[in-house]
């Protein structure tokens, strides 16, 4: 008797805002960390709209606050004349041991923060950072081999299965 397959299912109350696809490109992922964010009004019904953009965006540790820099929230199409700045600094909340431990990671060679996702969790703006290594150039082509070695495996056993 075959069992019935069933889907993951997602968590209802995790709304996707937007993704940085070019950081699993760029870097190696050694692991994630979530973190809340501090935000204006505007900012967060912008969020919901779904306008902002993570592209080039990373995180910092200063004075033992850790805060976003980069990341474009395209100003609230309803607001008045209190919009707020699209690329200003964003402070990130995080437990004071999150940050000392991220604080002495970072400060390994090679070792940076970046931020995969945004996204509401329970109505709250989440960030999920990063604590990631640059790849070199042959290690990213080595990565686009390997997935298009994948695909053309994919693409050989849809034939097989046709024919």
């Amino acid at each position: 008797m075959s069992r019935p397959k069933f889907k993951a299912v997602e968590n209802p109350e995790v709304r996707l805002v937007c993704q940085n696809r070019k950081a699993y490109h760029d870097y190696h992922i050694l692991e994630t960390v979530e973190a809340g964010l501090v935000l204006t009004g505007t900012e967060v019904k912008s969020l919901r709209e779904g306008r902002a953009n993570l592209k080039d965006s990373y995180a910092r540790i200063r004075n033992n606050e850790v805060f976003l820099f980069g990341f474009h929230i395209t100003p609230y199409s309803h607001a008045s004349y209190d919009n707020h700045d699209p690329e200003r600094v964003r402070k990130l909340l995080l437990h004071r041991f999150e940050i000392k431990r991220l604080l002495g990671k970072t400060q390994e060679k090679g070792l940076s923060l970046i931020p995969l996702k945004i996204y509401f969790n329970k109505g709250r703006a989440k960030v999920e950072l990063a604590l990631a290594q640059g790849k070199k150039l042959y290690d990213k082509r080595e990565s686009i081999k390997r997935k298009e070695s994948v695909r053309e495996m994919e693409r050989m056993r849809k034939r097989r299965k046709v024919n």
